[in-house]
């Protein structure tokens, strides 16, 4: 069973920075493309940023500008760096993969997490 971990989570003030990581458990992520999605109590799934496997990247209009997604191939990992914050950027961060893409997930984040590789995702408190 292919899956994700996500790491990098914790409590900051607004204003200040995390920096999110995802890998591969048991498989190679360098070949998908990788995004971010965000899920707060009350609120829907709302994808945050993907970036393909050439490195091409997307933003969701909330976090643009403040958010930097990037990948280090030889590593095998996905970083969401996170600047800025916001108390409304409160939620559990989950990366999701896909070896074809994953432009789906701008227009129905639910829908687009079924049957793809997720994890168990991350914290982020900002108050």
């Amino acid at each position: 069973h292919v899956q994700l971990v996500e790491s990098g989570g914790g409590s900051v003030e607004a204003g200040g920075s995390l920096r999110l990581s995802c890998t591969g458990s048991r498989f190679s992520i360098d070949d998908y493309d990788v995004g971010w999605y965000r899920q707060a109590p009350g609120n829907e799934c709302e994808l945050v940023s993907t970036i393909t496997s050439d490195g091409d990247t997307y933003y969701g209009d909330s976090v643009k500008g403040r958010f930097t997604i990037s990948r280090d191939k030889a590593k095998d990992a996905v970083y969401l760096q996170m600047n800025s914050l916001k108390p409304e950027d409160t939620a559990v961060y989950y990366c999701v993969a896909d070896s074809i893409g994953l432009d789906d997930l701008r227009y129905d984040c639910y829908s687009g997490i079924v049957n793809r590789p997720t994890g168990q995702g991350t914290q982020v408190t900002v108050s």
